[in-house]
């Protein structure tokens, strides 16, 4: 499914906190949402996936208008979110958990079926959870419940999957994991990522916010550059290429920091495999990232 927002407004408490966002986000995609904290990737996802009525603008998914040709049953069966929220709130085995994604495709009796239970049994195979079904959500690790609110959104069977933070609580070999899986995934992702080495490596286009406004959009080697990273995040940055994988990797420093001083630094995780993208921004030959 394609996924388009055109001139998105938010008002929240009676002020605009994002304005003017247009994207477009090619079926079987992966979109990664970056900026500082509270430049407005969290308020967006929530318009995307109708939990926030835009003031400006529209969302739309195949052509259609989320928020006024589509009722919440219908956007349910096209668009799954897994939010930083996301919890369940009472004692829940993961199976149960997990139904809960089905609910938009139960029957006129509102209840599950045969094909409900196999949806489910995929979805928590698909993301290494099948050996959780029966304990109890409340008693997962954090990298665990990730897995399975992953699983409840799969089972749902989404044309477009909004992930809001999907990496956290996770150590690096699972952000690694989840991420290689998202990409595998037969769905159009729009995903808010933290991690920018994690964004580039992951991620076929990037939206880059700040201040509620959209400041750059393209591959991810064409936007991380020097001179983005030090007007929207405020550091120094080297831009390079993952001798692992091909792709932009990227290390930074405080804008201010002494480049001399060591514990200036701030290096970074090495990017998960992806196949190489055009980059804007390559390496001297003399640079240790070559």
């Amino acid at each position: 499914m394609r996924l388009a927002v055109h001139d998105l407004g938010v008002d929240l408490a009676g002020r605009r906190v994002v304005e003017g966002i247009t994207f477009d986000c090619a079926p079987g995609s992966v979109t990664g949402l970056v900026g500082p904290n509270g430049s407005g990737k969290s308020t967006v996802c929530r318009a995307v996936y109708r939990a926030l009525r835009p003031a400006a603008g529209s969302v739309h998914v195949d052509g259609r208008d989320v928020h006024t040709e589509l009722g919440p049953r219908q956007v349910a069966r096209r668009i799954a979110a897994m939010v930083q929220e996301g919890t369940l709130g009472v004692d829940s085995r993961v199976l149960d958990a997990v139904l809960v994604g089905r609910t938009p495709h139960f029957g006129a009796l509102g209840r599950a079926g045969a094909r409900d239970h196999a949806a489910v049994t995929d979805a928590l195979q698909r993301v290494g959870a099948a050996h959780l079904a029966h304990r109890e959500f409340t008693a997962l690790s954090g990298g665990e419940k990730q897995r399975v609110l992953l699983a409840r959104a799969l089972a749902q069977h989404p044309g477009v999957l909004v992930l809001d933070e999907p990496t956290n609580h996770l150590d690096i070999a699972g952000q690694l994991d989840l991420l290689d899986l998202v990409r595998s995934l037969p769905v159009t992702v729009l995903a808010v990522l933290h991690d920018l080495n994690l964004a580039a490596a992951s991620c076929d286009h990037l939206v880059v916010l700040a201040h509620g406004h959209l400041v750059a959009q393209g591959a991810p080697g064409d936007v991380l550059t020097p001179g983005l990273l030090h007007d929207v995040f405020g550091v120094r940055a080297h831009c390079g290429t993952n001798p692992l994988t091909g792709r932009v990797q990227l290390s930074y420093a405080l804008a201010g920091a002494d480049p001399t001083h060591p514990r200036s630094e701030i290096p970074c995780a090495p990017s998960p495999g992806s196949s190489p993208s055009p980059r804007s921004c390559r390496p001297p030959s003399s640079s240790p990232w070559a």
